[in-house]
């Protein structure tokens, strides 16, 4: 079984008050700035990460399971513009039909989809060349419509190794075999449920976000293919779970990037992905997200969320 607690739990201390206005966009290629998808869709409009459930029922599980994640704890914005001297979160590459594939060996190789991918010799880290942690590698080949990514990666001579890998055909909704981990520890996709700035910017996230919880149940939903835990209690969140914002959550007094954030959490929600810190949210690193935006968010707790009804609860 893969790992059921992440190797880093960011602490992200994001700093005070609220800003008033988005940035605009600075010149393409600016360091610290996340790359344009170039248009690339991340999946089908009907894919999982990408519809709408605002409109469905609540999970009769839904009040237990909140609490347990924690009702009183705040939402926590896992990115941001400068946590150590820099933008932190996930980051991810965009290349094309030129960029040549290398070699990647894996540890969890029965549950990885084989190389070799087209990962740049400068792709970044997660954490940075010398992190300890999940150090995540996701790569967008533009040209062919894929999405590969690896959990645990580092250098291994002309190639890399890695913990697990996974290769995703975005135009596709194929779900991972059944037991399959991915790069993240519930078999899905990272990059889709990462918040990114551009997104912010032009005034809407159209998909669901990517959480963790501390404990997680051994049992997984779709779009999940795969647990994490050992832990059997009912009232502990499988991969997979999808909760949202309620209703009747204001999010009107909240400033600019953060009303964004909360909007898309009411109209798409979060899924469960990983372990980690309770309500962590994820995003990809921007030297333009305003931290003192972000940091907003943490005034939202559990008790401002519901379980979304789950579909058929895999536990064997």
């Amino acid at each position: 079984m893969r790992r059921s607690m992440p190797a880093v739990l960011l602490l992200g201390i994001l700093l005070n008050a609220c800003g008033d206005a988005i940035p605009g966009d600075p010149s393409p290629g600016v360091p610290g700035v996340s790359p344009s998808l170039e248009g690339v869709p991340l999946f089908p409009a009907d894919n999982p990460w990408n519809r709408r459930i605002d409109a469905e029922p609540v999970d009769p599980a839904s009040d237990a399971i909140i609490a347990s994640i924690g009702a009183t704890t705040g939402l926590h914005p896992d990115f941001g513009a400068d946590y150590l001297g820099g933008p932190f979160g996930i980051p991810y590459v965009v290349v094309g039909a030129g960029q040549p594939a290398v070699p990647v060996s894996f540890d969890y190789a029965d549950e990885s989809d084989p190389g070799p991918y087209p990962i740049p010799p400068d792709a970044p880290i997660e954490g940075g060349a010398d992190a300890d942690g999940d150090r995540h590698i996701l790569v967008v080949d533009r040209d062919a419509g894929r999405l590969y990514e690896l959990f645990d990666a580092h250098r291994d001579g002309a190639g890399w190794r890695a913990g697990s890998g996974a290769i995703f055909d975005l135009t596709s909704n194929a779900l991972r075999p059944a037991g399959w981990t991915s790069a993240d520890a519930a078999g899905l996709p990272i990059l889709p449920g990462l918040a990114r700035y551009d997104e912010v910017a032009a005034g809407e996230i159209a998909h669901a976000l990517r959480f963790t919880v501390r404990t997680s149940r051994r049992a997984y939903v779709a779009p999940a293919r795969h647990w994490a835990s050992a832990n059997t209690g009912a009232s502990l969140p499988p991969m997979g779970m999808r909760v949202r914002l309620k209703a009747s959550f204001d999010e009107s007094g909240y400033p600019p990037q953060a009303r964004v954030v909360l909007t898309a959490l009411k109209r798409y929600g979060m899924i469960v992905a990983d372990n980690g810190s309770n309500w962590f949210i994820s995003g990809a690193p921007d030297a333009r997200w305003d931290d003192d935006d972000l940091r907003s968010l943490r005034q939202v707790t559990g008790n401002d969320f519901e379980v979304v009804r789950m579909g058929t609860i895999v536990t064997d």
